[in-house]
């Protein structure tokens, strides 16, 4: 069939109008795509957006927490998802606005988790120093001295806290420092009575403040594993006269801790040799356990040692000897968790405390986080 110049000259005009009008509603800064192309793609795959990340639905919520699931078997229960975890925030249901899983083949932390091995002087009993002297070494140099995890030593003395200068992952290297450790008698004991107890208290309390201080400036996940019985829970009859200003000084240093342990994304494990110590003592720090909401109802208790390990989703593990297998269970839960946030309500004073719970609705498992966060008003 043959077409007049004319009606040729039309349809070239046509086609010119039409390829001028698709750049108009594509936009002039996008480039003409060849028709070569147009004919070999599927055009409905230039305009889908790139996919979301893996491991997070929209940026971070302000109460950021890291939990830790085990199974039946008290094994990490990996391959959970954002929908699989509940929040409760004083009872009330909050979305989980960020969502990463983390496990020791396929998505490591990064930086990666750093231990913090305590080596508790101040509490540890005389007769205790050289086992525990051994079972640190031999954690140590196990695995031919190649730790898991970067591990940095802190030896806690009446003088106060020696910091090794950085983290390590090379155990044997780390020997040298423990073998440095002696069999020191305490110039503060049990045989000043209550002011000994209050000192060592008080040691303790402010040095494990100190590390949770440091640690918050650091990015990355923590783990402090103190090594020892932990230090004295005091009790007001203990303390002798206890003041209206004493109890606000306290409830100041429970929500400061709180919130330095939570910053610093610490969590905390008591690691216990054999001691003399009666077991009705080893297990007060239960009536600890309840949060402290107001000035009036702190305790120096409710700092202890072992109540930090439960209110930060550690763990309590001894007493026994065998402190090498003790560590190592600690250090099993450091690749193996979920990162989560939300963002909590208004508060409506300072200091306001929530209580925090994290489910996962599958049989048999146990969620361990913190439980609980002193809220602030916005600006405060």
């Amino acid at each position: 069939m043959r077409f007049s110049h004319t009606f040729v000259g039309r349809l070239a005009g046509l086609i010119f109008i039409l390829a001028g009008c698709s750049r108009f509603i594509v936009g002039q800064t996008s480039p003409a795509v060849p028709a070569q192309q147009l004919e070999s793609s599927d055009p409905t795959l230039t305009h889908r957006p790139p996919p979301k990340a893996k491991n997070l639905l929209i940026p971070e919520g302000k109460i950021k927490l890291d939990v830790m699931v085990n199974d039946s078997a008290g094994q990490p229960l990996p391959g959970l998802q954002p929908w699989d975890f509940k929040i409760l925030d004083n009872n009330q249901p909050r979305k989980v606005l960020s969502f990463r899983a983390f496990n020791d083949s396929e998505a490591k932390p990064d930086p990666p988790v750093e231990v913090i091995l305590v080596i508790d002087m101040v509490n540890l009993p005389f007769q205790e120093v050289a086992v525990t002297r051994q079972e640190i070494e031999r954690f140590l140099q196990a695995n031919g001295g190649h730790l898991r995890q970067p591990v940095t030593l802190l030896l806690l003395t009446d003088a106060g806290m020696r910091v090794q200068p950085r983290p390590s992952v090379d155990g044997n290297a780390l020997v040298s420092v423990v073998r440095q450790i002696k069999g020191n008698v305490r110039t503060v004991d049990a045989a000043m009575a209550g002011e000994g107890l209050l000192e060592r208290f008080q040691l303790c309390a402010r040095q494990m403040e100190a590390i949770a201080e440091n640690e918050a400036r650091k990015p990355g996940r923590k783990m402090l594993i103190w090594v020892g019985p932990g230090w004295p829970m005091l009790t007001r009859p203990e303390l002798g006269y206890y003041s209206e200003k004493d109890q606000r000084r306290y409830f100041d240093g429970i929500v400061e801790l709180s919130t330095r342990l939570r910053e610093a994304r610490m969590v905390v494990y008591s690691v216990a040799p054999t001691t003399d110590a009666d077991t009705t003592h080893a297990i007060r720090y239960q009536d600890y356990l309840k949060p402290v909401k107001s000035p009036r109802e702190s305790d120096p208790g409710d700092l202890s040692l072992k109540v930090l390990a439960t209110q930060t989703g550690g763990k309590i593990l001894g007493p026994d000897n065998d402190l090498a297998s003790q560590i190592e269970r600690c250090i099993a839960d450091a690749n193996n968790f979920y990162r989560i946030s939300f963002d909590p309500p208004a508060a409506e004073h300072a200091d306001e405390y929530h209580d925090l719970k994290v489910t996962v609705d599958k049989l048999g498992v146990v969620v361990r986080t913190n439980s609980g966060y002193y809220n602030e008003p916005a600006g405060h």
